[in-house]
């Protein structure tokens, strides 16, 4: 004889007189039911044998929907990106200068914690210093801090490439220059002429996008007006203004400057748009190299009067201009000349990157670099 096992009821509103098959739902799981209808009054049972090997049908269907929209939903969530970044430093071969790159680094990575962002430095010279330290045992286990993306840092062309090969289509460029000169319009044309190749199948093509952003001080047009850039990075040195009014000094910075190239413009404006927004403090700036050198200084110090001299490094490192050109012993330094020239001079040999406000003026301008192209970082 037939087993019944009476279930749950449900009433579905008035369904006739015949037997009809219905559906009961047990958690994400659909059973059959019959109901037999007499004058309105419902009986539901189940088959026993029915039920059973429904129910069996039943979880196995279940489980293959949910095992495939898993995978769909883990592939669709855990696809690979294709969007990466490039720190494009000059570069440093002092280890304890590193700090001013790093932290840049550092604080892209605080903006974007799912993207790749990588090193490279534009500077042929110290990247072959690195890669001999590199294959040192001995340099290598005496600087144990030192990461081995700086060890073995390559060059943008070969970053670039490297990230292309590794599935990265979307590239962003941000450079670590402070200001447009030789090395940073040199960088603008490795990668506009990386970005101009076009091949016969789009499906070929090495890049999606490939951009690069602008220096600290900013660039030629108006879509962002390098004034702005500027003031952005006056307020960000406020920590100098501070610290030269604690010790009752101005504040005079060392720049970079170029020989060849007219880099002194951006300078000058800076040194006049800090001393617009801070008035309290005395603001000079000259460059290592070109105008306004040295001499430019001194004699605007002397004009003002000025006796004490707060000495800092208008450098993203404070790598060997910083450690001798400005502050070394050697009488050629820019401490000793100005020494010689009756100032009190108080050297800080801390690289513009180290300052976290600073930084984020390169975070800033990787930020507008990626919404002017339409591009998403995460």
């Amino acid at each position: 004889m037939t087993s019944w096992t009476e279930a749950y009821t449900c009433d579905f509103g008035y369904v006739g007189k015949s037997r009809i098959n219905y559906y009961n739902w047990s958690g994400i799981f659909c059973f059959p039911r019959t109901r037999s209808v007499s004058r309105g009054h419902f009986v539901t049972a189940y088959k026993g044998n029915t039920m059973y090997k429904f129910t069996k049908l039943s979880i196995l269907s279940a489980l293959c929907f949910f095992l495939i929209h898993s995978v769909a939903w883990g592939q669709e969530h855990h696809k690979k990106p294709t969007q990466a970044v490039v720190i494009a430093a000059f570069g440093t071969t002092v280890p304890e200068a590193l700090a001013g790159i790093l932290n840049v680094r550092d604080r892209m990575r605080q903006q974007y914690p799912n993207t790749e962002i990588r090193i490279a430095f534009t500077s042929n010279m110290i990247r072959g210093i690195w890669h001999k330290r590199q294959h040192d045992p001995e340099y290598v286990k005496a600087n144990p801090s030192i990461p081995q993306e700086i060890l073995g840092v390559e060059g943008p062309l070969a970053t670039i490439a490297n990230l292309q090969d590794d599935g990265f289509t979307t590239i962003l460029v941000q450079p670590t220059h402070v200001t447009l000169g030789e090395e940073y319009l040199d960088l603008v044309s490795y990668v506009q002429g990386l970005a101009s190749i076009h091949t016969i199948k789009t499906k070929n093509q090495p890049f999606k996008q490939l951009v690069i952003g602008r220096p600290a001080l900013g660039t030629m047009g108006d879509v962002h007006p390098y004034p702005q850039d500027i003031e952005l990075v006056a307020k960000s040195l406020s920590a100098d203004i501070a610290q030269a009014t604690k010790a009752d000094s101005a504040l005079v910075y060392m720049g970079h400057g170029n020989d060849f190239f007219p880099s002194g413009g951006s300078y000058l404006q800076f040194a006049d748009t800090m001393n617009r927004l801070n008035p309290e403090v005395k603001t000079y700036i000259g460059s290592v190299e070109g105008f306004p050198g040295l001499d430019y200084v001194i004699a605007q110090l002397k004009r003002d009067k000025v006796r004490k001299v707060l000495l800092k490094p208008f450098l993203t490192v404070a790598g060997d201009h910083a450690r001798n050109d400005m502050a070394g012993p050697e009488a050629t330094s820019w401490k000793s000349i100005l020494s010689k020239e009756g100032f009190e001079v108080t050297p800080v040999l801390q690289g513009l990157g180290e300052v976290d406000s600073f930084a984020d003026v390169f975070v800033h301008h990787l930020v507008e670099l990626a919404k002017d192209n339409g591009i998403q970082l995460d």
